[in-house]
């Protein structure tokens, strides 16, 4: 914990991993004041599945409550009967209070990973934001104009191709800018995809009399294909629940260019080392290799600690220096009866079976890469037939095992 250090000395440290601050003087000036901070963090409770692109800004919240200030998560449950529209081409259906309340119980298990669960405060905008009636949200909405609405990139770009947009939509800023009133936030966290909100917020506090939020905006982490953002829906995230060998894994397979920003974001690693890194790689002094698996054992140690990011170190030394088995591998029960009478399958059936390929396409593309083999003998034809027996190690891609077990 680093509560207490001087304003300036807290300015530098939360620089770190901040794609821009509204404004840097702002934020200093409360420094100053020498009382803790409300610092907020709205989450519309959509997606319960935390990511480590997601825990970015989460691990920035962290980074304020242990410089002493009070950190506060904002379960947006009102909030997301709406919908957030940030950067949709269509209107998104509205949850149902069910998902919602099912969706934050996941989130509340999720963020005390990163956040220390005894000093945050949780609160629920449907708190403030379900005891509106109708005429304060008339009041509310003299505050802005349709004009200021719709200089969102995203509703612009809507109105421009003659797209749908909800009325209901047009509320969402407005209704998480009054979040900040209610808290009378000093800071609001939010990704850059969030900034629109999070101004809005600063003018709403500005009508009501209060002094206005200072707005620290966090990147948004690019994924693993090092193209789209991280995103579960994609398939190129890393999730803070995955086993330490599945994270290890998957920061391996990470495009070099990304490392440093992985690093800075994602990371325990001062800055100071984190750019004699970035020049080592730029001079050819430190390998690319060597660097991406420091960084694979930092980024496992922050969510398993340094004894499980060694031991994945080992397990992928084992499995793809030394291409040997894995020390785990999943067991998959097959029954006898669902095998062809001479006790085989088609190699695409098998692979299916096993639950290691989603579609048959996709194991006919993997054979053809030569991407599958079965106990250690890779496999050149999507027709041939395999004799499944128990104990059988079936193996796709560099990550996916299966070991058979036939009743």
């Amino acid at each position: 914990m680093t509560a207490f250090l001087p304003p300036e000395r807290q300015l530098e440290l939360l620089r770190r991993g901040a794609a821009e601050i509204v404004t840097e003087e702002e934020l200093l000036g409360k420094l100053c004041e020498g009382r803790p901070l409300r610092v907020k963090l709205g989450l519309d409770p959509t997606a319960p599945d935390i990511h480590i692109g997601f825990a970015v800004v989460l691990r920035k919240l962290r980074q304020f409550q242990d410089l002493g200030h009070e950190a506060i998560l904002v379960i947006g449950d009102f909030t997301a009967l709406i919908g957030d529209p940030t950067g949709k081409k269509q209107t998104r259906p509205m949850l149902t209070p069910e998902e919602v309340q099912r969706n934050a119980a996941t989130y509340r298990e999720q963020y005390s990973r990163i956040l220390d669960p005894e000093r945050t405060r949780v609160v629920f905008n449907s708190q403030w934001l379900g005891a509106l009636n109708f005429a304060d949200v008339v009041r509310l909405c003299s505050k802005t104009t349709v004009a200021r609405i719709l200089e969102r990139d995203d509703f612009a770009l809507r109105w421009k191709e003659r797209s749908p947009i909800g009325l209901h939509e047009l509320l969402y800023p407005l209704a998480q800018a009054y979040d900040s009133v209610a808290l009378q936030a000093d800071v609001e966290l939010g990704g850059t995809d969030q900034k629109f909100n999070n101004l809005m917020g600063r003018d709403l506090q500005r009508e009501f009399g209060q002094p206005p939020q200072v707005v620290l905006l966090t990147p948004l982490l690019p994924g693993l294909d090092g193209v789209e953002k991280m995103s579960k829906s994609l398939g190129n995230y890393i999730g803070i629940n995955e086993p330490p060998h599945e994270m290890y894994g998957k920061v391996m397979s990470l495009p070099d260019p990304l490392m440093i920003t992985y690093f800075e974001l994602c990371t325990e690693v001062p800055m100071e080392e984190v750019r004699a890194i970035e020049e080592g790689l730029g001079t050819g002094r430190l390998h690319p290799r060597d660097v991406k698996r420091r960084l694979a054992r930092e980024i496992v140690a922050v969510w398993h600690g340094p004894q499980a990011a060694q031991a994945a170190e080992e397990e992928f030394d084992r499995v793809f220096a030394r291409d040997e088995l894995p020390s785990e591998i999943p067991e998959v029960q097959l029954r006898r009866q669902d095998l062809d009478p001479d006790g085989r399958l088609g190699v695409v059936q098998l692979l299916r079976a096993t639950g290691l390929v989603g579609s048959n396409s996709e194991a006919r593309r993997l054979i053809s890469q030569g991407g599958v083999s079965v106990d250690g003998r890779r496999v050149a034809d999507w027709e041939e037939r395999v004799e499944v027996r128990t104990g059988l190690v079936v193996r796709v891609g560099k990550r996916r095992f299966a070991r058979l077990r036939v009743d």
